[in-house]
């Protein structure tokens, strides 16, 4: 049988076409679920009103095969008849954006879903049994329906693929209404959806998505289903997060067959401890984990730090996830895989390099913290301007009002930015054992900001204040140097107390020693050989770092801005 190639032309668009939604720019949409559940009768629909060509799966393979499913099936078993289904849906994909109704058991091939992710928008009509089972009644075509009584068989396969199906991009629920009623809720539902922000973060030897975007906790299951290599997990949060948004992510998870099992700890800096790093994982291991089991991080700095060195040394590495909460986790400590805890010697002297298998960075989480906590979160998100990138500093002096004031698209650009600029730092020097610049640059104002928070207490001073105030003290050691000129350093200044941050010891309120904040940054990790190691600037954008400046200097700059001796 030959085809007419004329069908394989779009249908011409008139006043009734809508508008390709966003979410479908140059990419095909496949719509899954279970046999019944209106695949065939809506997508026709549907490409009519998108002005894209409609194609059956089931219709292609049997065009291809020469014979019904039925008969496949019986002649060639089911593994033979979903290679095939494998193959043709493949070329269909591969092609120009079209309108796919998937077989119903299509979704459940790893191989196939990987092809759909790649090139398409995914939509699960999902369908109640009762409903399901008036559609099918009679079907006698429906080799699955053959074997035994359709009430138990469609059950059975609910069990089994539902789990599956959610994995998909979008989840319309489909009743009793017209098809044409129907067919207006996807329609709608794609024109709502955006499709999160993704960022590849490329290193040597692996490399892991950052998603962004509005509500991705309730789509963690569908998010990390194709990224973990087992559906088993613990959930590593602390109690004030776990009150906000743990369920949500529980049911996320057990949407597509995650097992989750929650441990809490206590909020803030002390929880970084041995204590509470030895009662996780005395934890796990008395849960009974196992090498392909994964930690997932829910929380800000805090909870990733510990949960990731938790994840990187339990069986001497077990798969691991963020899902920062706060601003400040989602640009800077959630990537990179930098994991540790706190000693009384220091901050974060205890710690591994263990990179996580995704980020999700869901900006809804936003909306709950306090404004001093997004606003602690804002300085590291300039801070990538100011090392490296003079045009998205300029982005932040215009963005910011936006973005402490919970515009969602503004932050999640931002975030993106924030997180693109890090990743290329990271991806080029990981473990930060370049002699100068590499991933040290990234520690723009942290030299001074760590010696404040442990002058003054963890928690006293939020650490997105502290690098503040650093940076801030950073262009104005610059300045002394004649590196840097003091435009620039006022410019940085002025930006960070208009986004309503510390950026100079003044704003503190707090008396302070000059001598007792270098004795902090001499027992600060990123000293070599004695010597301080100091990120400086030559101007907005041109970061580098320098291990030869004079302590001598750093204690006139302290003393100059306020401290005592």
């Amino acid at each position: 049988m030959t085809r007419n190639s004329v069908l394989n032309l779009p249908p011409l668009r008139d006043s009734a076409v809508a508008p390709l939604p966003e979410s479908l720019a140059d990419r095909s949409l496949v719509l899954v679920g279970l046999m019944g559940a209106g695949k065939t009768s809506i997508g026709r629909r549907l490409a009519a009103r998108l002005g894209l060509p409609f194609r059956d799966a089931d219709t292609e393979i049997e065009l291809a095969a020469g014979c019904s499913i039925a008969d496949i099936f019986a002649r060639y078993g089911e593994s033979e008849f979903r290679a095939g289904e494998r193959r043709v849906i493949a070329r269909l994909l591969s092609g120009e954006p079209i309108v796919l109704a998937a077989g119903g058991g299509a979704f459940m091939d790893a191989t196939t879903r990987a092809a759909i992710r790649a090139e398409a928008v995914s939509l699960w009509l999902r369908c109640s049994l009762p409903v399901l089972l008036r559609r099918v009644a009679g079907r006698i075509h429906r080799p699955l329906l053959n074997d035994g009584d359709p009430e138990e068989v469609l059950t059975q396969l609910m069990a089994q693929r539902h789990p599956v199906y959610a994995e998909a991009d979008l989840i319309v629920d489909c009743g009793d209404e017209t098809p044409e009623a129907t067919t207006t809720r996807v329609l709608d539902a794609l024109l709502a959806w955006r499709a999160p922000r993704r960022l590849t973060v490329a290193l040597p030897n692996t490399q892991y998505d950052v998603v962004i975007g509005a509500d991705l906790i309730a789509r963690a299951g569908a998010l990390l289903a194709p990224v973990l290599p087992q559906k088993r997990a613990f959930v590593i949060t602390d109690e004030s997060v776990a009150a906000l948004h743990l369920p949500r992510l529980l049911d996320g998870l057990a949407a597509t067959g995650f097992e989750a099992a929650p441990l809490t700890v206590p909020p803030g800096e002390t929880t970084k401890r041995l204590e509470l790093y030895e009662h996780l994982t005395d934890s796990l291991l008395g849960a009974g984990v196992e090498r392909r089991t994964a930690v997932i991080a829910l929380g800000g700095g805090v909870v990733g730090d510990l949960a990731g060195f938790v994840a990187a040394t339990v069986m001497r590495g077990l798969p691991f996830v963020q899902v920062p909460t706060t601003l400040l986790s989602q640009v800077d400590s959630s990537v990179g895989g930098k994991t540790g805890i706190n000693t009384r010697h220091g901050k974060n002297l205890l710690g591994a390099f263990h990179q996580p298998r995704m980020v999700i960075a869901d900006t809804a989480t936003l909306a709950t913290l306090p404004a001093r906590e997004l606003r602690a979160g804002y300085a590291e998100i300039a801070k990538a301007g100011l090392i490296g990138d003079a045009a998205f500093f300029g982005w932040c002096e215009a963005q910011a009002p936006r973005l402490l004031a919970g515009d969602r698209e503004a932050q999640a650009e931002a975030i993106l930015r924030a997180c693109a600029f890090k990743a290329q730092v990271v991806g080029d020097d990981e473990r930060e054992e370049r002699p100068s610049d590499g991933r040290a640059l990234l520690n723009l104002g942290h030299t001074f900001g760590h010696a404040l928070e442990a002058e003054l207490g963890f928690g006293t001073i939020l650490h997105g204040e502290a690098v503040a105030v650093g940076i801030g003290l950073a262009f104005r050691l610059s300045v002394r140097l004649g590196l840097c000129s003091a435009e620039d350093a006022a410019r940085v200044v002025a930006h960070f107390e208009s986004a309503g941050l510390p950026a100079e010891l003044a704003h503190l309120n707090r008396r302070l020693s000059a001598t007792r904040l270098i004795g902090h940054m001499r027992r600060d990790k990123k000293t070599r050989d004695g010597r301080l190691i100091f990120v400086l600037a030559r101007g907005i954008g041109e970061a580098f770092t320098r291990g030869d400046v004079p302590a001598d200097e750093v204690a006139a700059l302290l003393r100059a801005e306020g401290c005592e001796a």
